[in-house]
């Protein structure tokens, strides 16, 4: 007799549920793909928390922080997803860039969140070069207009 196939039963990028033949209730697992990929396409969250938000709206995602309360202990560093009045949870694959709201920057996951430090525009100086600081200042006004550096 020969082994069975071994399927996975889930994606291996962001754990989305896949189906399989004679499943029962396969809509529920096609909805939970559905709300992940809702969560993680053109992904934004509101913030950065510890605590899930008691008045959370169906839709509205956040990054979990490092010491999780409530019903997002054991979720450090996942995107917390509400939907239909439950919480799903997204793990971060690294690379996975969302923009975060109240910070008004991209966030980028490598091993944790990490977003870009603001600059501060250049003063002083004996000799100013008005061309140079022109320059810089524009490139910096352009980093933030891509929402690469926080706004000063």
């Amino acid at each position: 007799m020969s082994d069975p196939a071994l399927f996975p039963s889930v994606t291996p990028r962001h754990a989305l549920p896949l189906l399989f033949t004679s499943q029962a209730q396969k809509e529920v697992f096609h909805n939970e793909a559905l709300a992940r990929i809702d969560a993680l396409l053109h992904a934004a969250v509101e913030g950065k928390i510890d605590t899930p938000p008691a008045d959370a709206e169906s839709g509205k995602a956040w990054l979990v922080g490092s010491a999780p309360t409530g019903a997002w202990i054991g979720h450090e560093n996942e995107i917390a997803l509400r939907q239909s009045g439950q919480w799903i949870f997204a793990t971060p694959v690294a690379g996975l860039r969302i923009f975060d709201l109240a910070a008004k920057q991209f966030v980028v996951f490598t091993d944790a969140w990490q977003k870009a430090d603001a600059v501060a525009e250049p003063t002083g100086g004996l000799t100013v070069d008005s061309e140079a600081r022109a320059a810089i200042g524009a490139l910096l006004l352009a980093l933030r207009a891509a929402s690469v550096l926080p706004s000063v």
